[in-house]
């Protein structure tokens, strides 16, 4: 089987209820929304903290490049004003509205702002660890990362007291969720941005909760091209945002919004003001639940602690997978093992709805007489095959559920004519998938396609074959 890694199928059209606590006591509230300062000053990249080069990534200098070598003035002043004024704004803002807040902490800076750190535990804050230094590690060696992240978390405990529960590298590597999940020690990973809710990813033999992250409801698109050039241009995206999703809460789908925010950047007055405005907002609405991540990811264990699925097709071996799915379409166990064989197989086939799409378009792909040869391997209705109970479990199931099993003598006579005709006339069985008919509709529908001419009977049996395919699958899959 040829995998394909990313899961781009999620919780489908319906999400899980999230029934997130709601601070206004009735029922669930209606969203979650949550508040990141990024904690980066002093930890960013600077030849002082044995860096090749300065840093060049959000900061007021748009398009700023990294000078090897030499220190930038400017752009150090700039992260320092998040570390002297912009965080005492946000922590005066936050704390004045009593809203609960998660700080992503580089350890380094952390260690270099020992006042700031204070008046986090002060406020009750939630302290994940934002890594070991605010760098680039998409370049980085496995090991390398590794050993900066057990030393981030050391560092981190020695400064805060406690160790992190959460974890967020951000400028991350393809190693980096794994890497987190593999220390066994984080209640969540957030390096993600794939959802609106958390979900379970399987690592391993370990699973680990992943709580989806923002880059669109983040102050860094006041330093980033094609971003927000203005505070109201930044408060009226956060008011739509929340609309949407308080919408969506309102309807029986909750969802969590994540804001994330920077000191030296939304720490500007010119800026606060905006995000001081949405808060309000925010506030003046019911049934709306401000938490910190931790708090978040506590509330999903409970309330969706991770279930291993019962069978997940795209971890069986090819015998395990054909026995399984290759009933699927009567008789045609050549379906499974083309698809096993020759397609790309990612999570998104873990559903009755993506694995029934990988074995039709074998299916499609087939030849007319390997396609007709799927037919003929369907039984008749209510046929000889039946009656000597010779049908697949499968097809007699089906047959049960509309009734063709319990047919009177007059019945049975209309079924054995019609079958008689239409294959006289087709060279292959009449094919229907019968869930939720009766034997009274399947009599009228055998009659109305005996008037198709040979061609478009063909075309509507092979979609009444895909059909059937389908149901089959949802017995066995989510």
């Amino acid at each position: 089987m040829q995998h394909y890694p990313r899961d781009m199928r999620g919780y489908g059209a319906e999400p899980p209820f999230a029934n997130w606590p709601n601070p206004d006591g009735q029922g669930s509230a209606k969203i979650a929304v949550q508040f990141v300062v990024n904690y980066e000053e002093g930890g960013e990249n600077c030849i002082l903290h044995g860096d090749a080069a300065s840093e060049a990534f959000l900061s007021e200098i748009v398009g700023a490049a990294q000078w090897p070598g030499q220190r930038h003035w400017n752009m150090e002043s700039i992260y320092e004003y998040g570390a002297r004024a912009g965080f005492w704004r946000l922590h005066r803002l936050f704390t004045g509205a009593n809203i609960p807040v998660t700080v992503y902490g580089v350890a380094t800076a952390l260690a270099r702002s020992p006042e700031q750190v204070s008046a986090m535990g002060e406020a009750g804050w939630e302290i994940a660890s934002h890594g070991l230094k605010w760098i680039e590690y998409k370049d980085y060696e496995e090991a390398d990362e590794r050993a900066d992240m057990l030393e981030a978390i050391r560092l981190h405990t020695e400064v805060t007291g406690s160790a992190p529960r959460g974890w967020y590298t951000g400028r991350c590597s393809v190693n980096t969720v794994r890497l987190a999940s593999e220390l066994g020690c984080l209640d969540y990973v957030a390096d993600v941005y794939s959802d609106d809710l958390p979900y379970w990813q399987r690592e391993g033999d370990q699973a680990q909760l992943l709580v989806p992250y923002t880059l669109d409801c983040n102050d860094m698109r006041f330093a980033t091209p094609q971003g927000f050039n203005s505070g109201d241009q930044f408060e009226a995206y956060l008011k739509d945002t929340f609309d949407a999703l308080y919408a969506e809460g309102m309807d029986g789908q909750p969802k969590m919004m994540s804001i994330g925010l920077h000191c030296r950047l939304v720490g500007r007055p010119g800026r606060v003001m905006a995000l001081k405005r949405f808060i309000e907002y925010a506030k003046a609405h019911k049934d709306v639940w401000f938490a910190t991540r931790q708090q978040i990811a506590e509330h999903w264990q409970s309330e969706h602690p991770y279930q291993a699925a019962d069978l997940v097709p795209t971890t069986l071996d090819r015998a395990r997978f054909v026995q399984q799915f290759g009933g699927v379409f009567e008789h045609s166990a050549w379906i499974a093992e083309r698809a096993y064989d020759g397609l790309e197989f990612g999570a998104a086939h873990n559903s009755a709805v993506g694995l029934h799409n990988a074995l039709a378009r074998m299916f499609r792909s087939a030849s007319e007489d390997e396609r007709l040869g799927v037919l003929t391997a369907h039984p008749d209705l209510a046929g000889k095959l039946a009656q000597a109970k010779r049908l697949t479990a499968e097809s007699t199931a089906e047959q049960a559920s509309a009734g063709l099993d319990a047919l009177t003598d007059e019945e049975r006579q209309a079924f054995t004519e019609l079958n008689m005709r239409y294959t006289n006339k087709f060279g292959f069985p009449f094919i229907i998938a019968v869930k939720g008919l009766n034997k009274d509709t399947i009599l009228q529908r055998f009659i109305e396609r005996l008037q198709n001419g040979r061609d478009r009977e063909f075309a509507e049996a092979c979609r009444q074959v895909e059909r059937i395919a389908l149901l089959r699958l949802k017995e066995m899959l989510p």
